[in-house]
């Protein structure tokens, strides 16, 4: 089964619907740069304060050097504040040259020392091969240190090498397990993964009414394929009563995230219309626009959508069919 495979790092572009300490941290670093980690670990240090604080002040007015001059010494005393921000501007390659076998020697001292949010970035870089060879079973190891200390990013990317079986013997069972310590704190795409479970019956019991539940509250957070997948269960009425414009609702929400299965979805009732007024125009615009957002490689589902779009534009109007197209053109350029 396919599942979200999200990795936890302050170096990584993809990290996405998280929660957590270490979450809220990597969030702020994809707005603000490092400065979030720099923050994060300067004020929760005990030790060296001022010198902590003042390399931090440096940092962020972007005088790297000051801020290594600073942070280099409590570094080379053990500080592990300090080993984890100078592993972070080897990785940023800020006041240095960017040298990830470097950050990794730095980490690795933080790490050791149990701080978390480095742990997972040990572990973020030893799946992804950054500064060292590529090894899950290393990855895995540091996931679950920051996972047994509650972290619910760290609880939830170890989950997710349990559910593939890549640096531990794949076992859904054990996937299921992290993926509720996680999904318990927040963690949305830790609840979407936990509800599929439920839906399919992988790690867990086949539940309907334990999907909807889980899927409901990543839905909330804001995640969209949990919002297709409650929608799909109302459509079907598995879990919960069948309700045709609820499950119209929860497509919505997932199409105008950009959700292609949810686009096709929304289409087809538009097309048939289940839970909504039958409209021709919408289902144009919404096929369209899931044909466009569907990969490339996936030929078969493209087919499929396209061809249900050109039997809609069969019934429509040139007019209409212009409209609809002016309605994909101000739907894409939000």
């Amino acid at each position: 089964m396919m599942r979200a495979i999200i990795w936890v790092s302050l170096l990584a572009c993809h990290v996405h619907e998280l929660s957590g300490n270490a979450m809220l941290a990597v969030a702020a670093l994809r707005k603000a740069g490092l400065v979030a980690f720099v923050l994060f670990l300067s004020l929760a240090a005990p030790l060296a304060a001022d010198e902590l604080e003042d390399g931090t002040r440096a940092y962020e007015q972007a005088d790297y050097g000051t801020a290594l001059r600073l942070w280099r010494p409590l570094a080379d005393n053990g500080d592990a504040t300090a080993e984890g921000l100078i592993g972070a501007m080897y990785a940023h390659g800020l006041g240095v040259a960017q040298d990830y076998a470097e950050a990794v020697k730095w980490y690795r001292k933080a790490a050791e020392q149990g701080d978390v949010l480095v742990q997972i970035t040990l572990g973020f870089m030893y799946a992804a091969g950054q500064g060292v060879p590529q090894d899950y079973a290393q990855a895995a190891g540091w996931y679950r240190k920051a996972a047994d200390q509650g972290d619910a990013g760290a609880q939830f990317s170890l989950a997710t090498l349990y559910d593939t079986g890549q640096g531990v013997s794949q076992d859904y069972g054990a996937a299921a397990s992290w993926y509720r310590k996680s999904a318990d704190q927040g963690n949305a795409a830790a609840q979407y993964n936990l509800g599929l479970g439920y839906a399919t019956g992988q790690g867990v019991p086949q539940d309907f009414a334990e999907a909807a539940s889980w899927y409901r509250k990543a839905a909330d957070h804001g995640y969209a394929a949990a919002q297709n997948n409650l929608g799909l269960l109302y459509a079907t009425g598995r879990g919960v009563p069948k309700d045709d414009a609820e499950a119209a609702n929860w497509y919505r929400q997932a199409a105008d995230r950009g959700d292609a299965t949810a686009q096709y979805n929304l289409g087809v009732a538009y097309d048939t219309g289940q839970g909504v007024a039958m409209d021709a125009v919408q289902a144009y615009k919404w096929y369209s626009l899931a044909t466009a957002r569907l990969p490339a490689s996936d030929t078969e589902k493209r087919l499929k959508v396209g061809k249900n779009r050109d039997l809609v534009a069969g019934k429509m109007t040139p007019a209409q069919i212009a409209e609809a197209q002016r309605l994909v053109r101000e739907w894409t350029a939000k």
